[in-house]
């Protein structure tokens, strides 16, 4: 009998796509649904990307370019990381890619041999772990909490390291909680993956979005750290599917070798428009929401500790609230089926992100208007009867 391979039966579904999907079909069926479920920023992408996307394709270069994407591009990150972070980082090392998670499918694919273990935190972007069994990795969950902003600390990786571990994966800020690690934070874990000879990745797919302090990027730690970042959530070009990938110089061979195989290149079109992400024009849009995000944060976060949720993570970047939700409900994903279904009102349950206590907690994506969260805020009062 034919069957899928057996990896499959240890990815799991994306919860909050399905969730989405129902969403969508409430909202043709006349409903209206305040979306704060999708990590997707409402805004457009800013006006000087999608005209050089329009004159590109105008001009006709909508040809292959490079596996590693335009040498442009590369020298234009190259140069964004010296202007933002003060760090030296060769656009030789740097590959465009298709989005983030395409990033992280070159890097797994080099790296993760059959069965090799590696450690990521729980909670977590779902993806990563589904990511690496493709590539029949072993995920392993480092549970994280309050205690430690709901990042992994040295103490924790050192512990959990074992014969088979191959490597490490954090993000900064993190997807469920906007947690950030610093500089010394960052480099204490390298220091970890140096000793055990193990692979540290960092994803920096939010950096840009936080709101009291700006992050530092991890190249800053080591040129022997795998850095991913994306144009998705700052630049705010979710669906042209463009991001980056800072390699360690030993292995841009071999993952240069994988992207001429499974990908060829990356969107001619959308590279060209990201050479004007860099432009004064698009910082100076890009600051402005980057306020009105935090402006956001700062109205929903009290007014959902006021209904009863309780927020413990500092959400320091991203765009979400990580919340625990057991003084309200007995099952997160219960009630966020329930919260669409009776009031319109669309969030992610924790099943999404792992499996540390997730019927407790539920996300809030504050990627709509105020004026949209302040409805989504009374809807859930009527709802708790607050």
């Amino acid at each position: 009998m034919l069957r899928s391979a057996a990896r499959l039966a240890d990815i799991e579904p994306f919860h909050v796509v399905e969730l989405l999907t129902r969403a969508r079909q409430l909202e043709a069926e006349g409903h209206d649904i305040i979306h704060m479920e999708i990590g997707e920023p409402d805004f457009p992408t800013p006006a000087p990307i999608a005209n050089a996307a329009v004159d590109a394709i105008k001009s006709g270069k909508t040809l292959y370019t490079q596996a590693f994407g335009l040498p442009e591009l590369r020298a234009a990150i190259s140069d964004f990381y010296r202007q933002r972070y003060g760090v030296t980082v060769p656009a030789a090392r740097i590959a465009v890619t298709n989005g983030a998670s395409g990033a992280l499918n070159l890097a797994f694919a080099c790296l993760a041999d059959p069965g090799s273990e590696w450690l990521l935190a729980d909670p977590g972007y779902p993806c990563n772990r589904h990511i690496l069994r493709t590539y029949e990795g072993r995920p392993q969950s480092i549970a994280v909490g309050p205690n430690s902003n709901f990042q992994p600390t040295p103490t924790q990786v050192s512990a959990a390291w074992n014969e088979l571990t191959a490597g490490l994966l954090v993000a900064s800020p993190a997807n469920p909680t906007g947690t950030l690690l610093t500089l010394p934070e960052i480099a204490a874990l390298a220091e970890v993956c140096r000793k055990n000879n193990g692979h540290f990745l960092v994803d920096e797919i939010y950096h840009g979005l936080t709101y009291e302090t700006n992050a530092t990027t991890a190249c800053a730690a080591g040129d022997d750290i795998w850095v991913i970042n994306s144009f998705s959530k700052y630049f705010q070009m979710t669906g042209w599917r463009l991001g980056w990938m800072v390699i360690p110089e030993a292995f841009v061979r071999d993952v240069e070798k994988l992207a001429q195989n499974l990908v060829l290149c990356p969107s001619t079109p959308a590279q060209y428009a990201a050479l004007a992400a860099f432009l004064p024009e698009t910082i100076a849009i890009l600051e402005e929401r980057r306020a009105e995000f935090r402006r956001r944060r700062d109205f929903l976060a009290p007014a959902l500790e006021a209904i009863g949720f309780h927020i413990t993570a500092r959400p320091e970047g991203a765009f979400y609230l990580y919340c625990d939700c057991s003084a309200l409900a007995a099952d997160s994903f219960t009630l966020a089926r329930d919260l669409l279904e009776k009031t319109g009102v669309a969030a992610t349950p924790g099943l999404d992100f792992g499996s540390n206590a997730p019927e407790k907690h539920i996300r809030f994506a504050y990627t709509t208007s105020v004026d949209r969260l302040a409805e989504a805020v009374e809807r859930l009062r009527r709802y708790f009867g607050r």
